[in-house]
């Protein structure tokens, strides 16, 4: 049944991946055996940007899946590119024995503790040397290698800041040992429980205490699917985790816009602040700031008046877009609505001599120019 489950799974995606995926056989010292590892990096790689690092077990049935969500949600949903390694483990069911746990004591054995540091002391050393990662990793795992996954919270400091855990197989006292170990960490964690509908007691068990959290910086997700079987959850599973985990790096919403910037009683630039300071803080890297942000903040200065954001977000929009008319024509509004129509008149003037961007026009800032001029009398 097992190896029927497995063949199954390899047969999710058929999703072209080109040539930006290798595959090589690993040289581990810490196992002492050669291993098969593929890797995912993207075809527009830059050295100068960071990268967020996934590792994947169960490569043979979970790697190509893993490689399109993230092709996709890139692509479509204004969220980052990653470096994805898979380990394969399908040969001679080498899963069982990477992550075998003593019945005892529910930690790795022998063979499962050198697995912990080929991926920990050599695989993810290997990735920080060879591209340039960000600090957010993640590690996505099905069945008894989504198991495996929990060991490393019991790190001091966890390499993983997401784990994307498919129907896990667990280990003795993993439902209660996990919540109280992730009580404890004071480190940013998104956890991802994906089961199928007829899930385990220790599985629910696990849930109950991971939902029962209440740490500032703990992000749990648990997603249910009663028409999925074994086979099919992680289809299910995958691209609801990384749209969670990645949720701040779309655009703002309709619905963000209207329930959350429009409802708030902070300067409406304040949001655009803490989006993007969140970013940096999570991933540890920045994201450019997106037309569409900029464009829903300014609506928001507008519609609840609060004209003194529009100052930071036309220096903002000098930075970002120094080409373009934004920058000068929100600080135009803002002299503007603060009554000094010299500045106002002075700064829509060097609007004008910009790039036309989005909605805004030449024609708005001369019209702009031409109302200062007749309401005060400029020449």
């Amino acid at each position: 049944m097992k190896r029927f489950i497995y063949l199954a799974l390899c047969l999710w995606t058929a999703i072209p991946l080109q040539g930006q995926v290798k595959e090589e056989i690993f040289e581990s010292f810490k196992l002492q055996e050669r291993r098969n590892v593929k890797y995912y990096i993207p075809e527009d790689y830059n050295p100068e940007l960071k990268y967020p690092l996934v590792i994947v077990l169960d490569a043979e049935y979970l790697f190509d899946q893993v490689v399109a969500t993230s092709k996709f949600y890139s692509r479509f949903q204004g969220m980052p590119q990653t470096l994805i390694v898979g380990i394969g483990q399908g040969e001679n069911d080498l899963r069982w024995e990477d992550c075998a746990f003593e019945e005892s004591t529910g930690l790795p054995d022998e063979k499962g503790k050198s697995f912990f540091e080929f991926i920990g002391l050599e695989i993810v050393p290997y990735m920080v040397s060879a591209y340039n990662v960000a600090p957010f990793q993640m590690f996505v795992g099905y069945g008894i290698t989504a198991n495996f996954g929990n060991y490393y919270l019991f790190k001091e400091r966890s390499i993983f800041s997401a784990f994307i855990s498919i129907a896990p197989f667990l280990a003795p006292e993993m439902e209660s040992r996990v919540p109280e170990r992730i009580a404890d960490m004071d480190q940013t964690l998104f956890y991802h429980l994906i089961v199928p509908g007829d899930q385990s007691v220790q599985t629910t068990q696990l849930h109950t205490a991971l939902s029962q959290q209440n740490r500032q910086g703990f992000h749990y997700f648990f997603d249910r699917y009663e028409g999925a079987n074994e086979v099919s959850v992680a289809t299910y599973g995958i691209g609801r985790a990384w749209d969670r985990t990645f949720d701040i790096f779309k655009p703002i919403s309709p619905d963000e816009y209207r329930e959350q910037i429009l409802t708030s009683e902070e300067p409406v630039f304040n949001y655009l602040k803490n989006k993007y300071e969140t970013i940096q803080t999570l991933f540890g890297f920045s994201k450019p700031v997106e037309l569409n942000d900029i464009m829903a903040i300014y609506a928001g200065c507008r519609k609840k008046e609060d004209f003194e954001s529009l100052k930071p977000l036309s220096d903002l929009c000098k930075k970002e877009f120094p080409d373009t008319m934004l920058g000068f024509y929100f600080e135009g509004e803002y002299y503007e609505q603060l009554g000094e129509p010299k500045k106002a008149l002075r700064t829509f003037e060097k609007a004008f001599g910009m790039k036309e961007i989005d909605f805004l026009t030449k024609d708005m800032a001369l019209e702009k120019m031409d109302a200062l001029k007749a309401d005060f009398g400029f020449n």
